[in-house]
């Protein structure tokens, strides 16, 4: 997620500079992809720990994964921006060393988090429900063997 933070925001960069009139739309596109890329990747991470684990009990903790994967992304991708905007990118918009780790670590962290423990959250009710149909299926295949064959007046 850092780096997709981190290309997120070069792109932004380049983007605003080439097109001033257009920032705002390609601000919300930029913040729309991210989420999109942390549903998805949090969904796959739900999906794989669900079939990994019939019970859910047993389901390891990806909201502490994910937090941290949140405050990674946000306290690495801030510096990494802050250091290419001092030395090499102009464009790439920049506060000051403690702004940018502060508020862009905070908002950068909730923007991997959120996205992230919905889409695990919704793979792992996927899963479970594919599990529960099966469960019936086979209750119920079970059951019409077991049963006597009435005949039929």
């Amino acid at each position: 997620m850092t780096i997709v933070h981190i290309a997120a925001r070069v792109i932004l960069g380049a983007f605003v500079i080439s097109h001033p009139l257009s920032s705002p739309l390609a601000r919300w596109l930029t913040i729309a992809a991210c989420i999109v890329i942390a549903i998805i990747w949090g969904g796959v991470d739900g999906l794989k720990d669900a079939r990994a684990h019939a019970d859910p009990d047993d389901y390891e903790d990806l909201t502490v994964r994910w937090l941290k994967a949140g405050l990674m992304a946000g306290f690495l991708s801030c510096l990494v921006s802050w250091i290419l905007g001092t030395v090499w990118l102009n464009g790439i918009g920049q506060a000051s060393l403690p702004i940018e780790l502060i508020a862009g670590t905070s908002f950068i962290a909730l923007l991997v988090f959120v996205p992230a423990f919905f889409g695990a959250s919704v793979g792992r009710f996927l899963i479970r429900r594919e599990q529960r149909k099966a469960e019936l299926a086979a209750e119920a295949a079970a059951e019409a063997q077991t049963q006597p064959a009435v005949p039929v007046a």
